[in-house]
């Protein structure tokens, strides 16, 4: 076995190495029996197996485009399709505006690069999504936390912080105003629109990540910051919007996009040129092909279906509880955000799930300072219905 060298001089961003918090819980998944509602997977079930078989068969039929090297940028049929689509969920985009990213995650990671240095500052919603706080920390950002609530963004809060802070201090904000991980809020249509104006007042950029916004299962949907901002005088150019199929496809095919201001674009090509060339051109070629069929339009409406009955059955069993668990019922998305009622510490009752064989995310892995010990996060989106019934029996049990 390779023992550790000596004399290795790291990164100082990683001499606490510390990797995702979600992910280290995924040692529990081995456990015979464990049901999980901690990671946010899509349900296997729910997988469009055939249509993707059908995409796969077609994109061979071009074994060039698919196996060949492709543009850093993304390949044009697909960069097309991913307008169309962009275009169905009201933000009108041209398909040169569009870089496909090795995950939408990929995207952030070079925004990070291109935009940030060391001690910047950077403002993120509390609760957020953890990998995002992990890659600003490696890359030395100062994080500060605007509060959120059950409507998202607390835009009161962030225009005091934003008026109490020199001009041009924060250099971006990074949010997911379309059914948040880990709270599920969705940011209503007047906080979108007050976001935007604050940003065109504080020259700030916004970071809109929305990996959920197709999976809305109760009300309307909301046009998107990308669409919104032309309605608002000073705030075009203000979006980086990210996206991805992972979701509401496969995250096997690790297809995410970035549509960004071309300054900002033009710097996150070169930066990917470093990175991975391009994305894989078989993926995006079997993508091009799925959306270019309709197949994903078709299979939408089984996802949202889906989905709310699982989220449903999920809010059930929890009311079963007797109100040991407070949650926020969302309208779409994949999680469930709850606290414990009589605020004890929610890595306890973890430690309990474990040996009753069920599993959750505590909610400090969400926080950039100012954690709710007492929060958690639950996923409906992979246990089947009746896996979401055992496993809040189990949650029960747990409570004691």
């Amino acid at each position: 076995m390779l023992g550790t060298p000596q004399g290795y001089r790291f990164n100082p961003a990683f001499e606490a190495p510390g990797g995702s918090a979600i992910r280290e819980l995924f040692k529990y998944l081995s456990r015979p029996g464990m049901i999980s509602f901690a990671g946010g997977y899509p349900a296997p079930a729910l997988f469009d197996a055939e249509g993707l078989a059908a995409a796969s068969a077609e994109a061979m039929s071009e074994p060039l485009a698919s196996l060949q090297y492709g543009a850093t940028e993304g390949t044009p049929a697909l960069r097309e399709q991913l307008a169309a689509l962009m275009a169905r969920r009201g933000a009108s985009v041209a398909a040169e505006e569009i870089v496909v990213m090795t995950g939408s995650q990929q995207g952030l990671d070079l925004l990070i690069r291109v935009l940030l240095s060391p001690g910047d500052a950077v403002l993120v919603e509390r609760p957020t999504y953890p990998a995002a706080l992990q890659a600003l920390r490696l890359a030395g950002c100062k994080l500060d936390c605007v509060p959120s609530d059950a409507e998202g963004l607390d835009i009161h809060a962030l225009a005091r912080q934003l008026d109490a802070a020199p001009p041009g201090h924060f250099r971006l904000l990074y949010c997911v105003p379309d059914f948040a991980n880990p709270t599920g809020a969705c940011l209503s249509l007047a906080r979108r629109l007050a976001l935007l104006a604050l940003a065109a007042r504080h020259q700030l950029l916004l970071v809109e990540d929305d990996p959920y916004g197709a999976l809305r299962f109760n009300g309307d949907p909301l046009p998107s910051l990308l669409a919104l901002a032309g309605q608002v005088d000073g705030a075009e150019g203000r979006v980086v919007h990210l996206s991805s199929l992972s979701k509401v496809v496969a995250p096997g095919l690790r297809i995410g996009w970035m549509v960004a201001p071309a300054a900002i674009r033009q710097r996150c090509v070169i930066a990917k040129q470093t990175v991975d060339l391009c994305t894989s051109p078989i993926s995006q070629q079997i993508a091009s092909c799925y959306l270019a069929g309709g197949a994903l339009e078709r299979h939408l409406p089984r996802l949202r279906q889906g989905y709310g009955e699982k989220c449903q059955r999920m809010l059930d069993g929890i009311a079963a509880l007797g109100g040991r668990l407070q949650v926020q019922a969302p309208t779409g998305g994949m999680f469930v955000w709850g606290r414990l009622a009589d605020g004890s510490d929610a890595q306890r009752l973890f430690e309990h799930a474990i040996e009753h064989n069920v599993m959750f995310v505590p909610g400090r892995a969400f926080y950039a300072s100012g954690a709710d010990p007492a929060s958690l996060r639950l996923s409906f989106a992979a246990p089947s219905l009746e896996q979401i019934d055992e496993g809040l029996r189990r949650l029960a049990r747990a409570l004691g």
